[in-house]
């Protein structure tokens, strides 16, 4: 395995990461109150603590992207060019 083989599967795992972030984002837009109705029932929780959750996740999620996806390919392509 090399580094441009290496480089395009993390290029394609932030594509598909980014895609389902989106997906998830937008989802979660559409359906947020009747998502967070049915979380803080079976949670037991408040709903303004069930979309602090869900803040919490995309916030964590997108990080998750940047550090073990999008850094790796940076690296690479820069690497490519040395």
């Amino acid at each position: 395995m090399n580094i441009e083989t290496l480089r395009e599967f993390f290029g394609w795992c932030t594509v598909i990461n980014l895609g389902l972030f989106a997906f998830a984002f937008v989802k979660l837009i559409l359906i947020r109150d009747w998502a967070s109705k049915i979380h803080a029932k079976m949670f037991g929780i408040d709903q303004a603590s069930v979309q602090t959750a869900y803040f919490q996740f995309f916030a964590i999620y997108k990080i998750a992207i940047i550090v073990f996806n999008l850094v790796p390919y940076i690296a690479l392509s820069v690497m490519g060019f040395v």
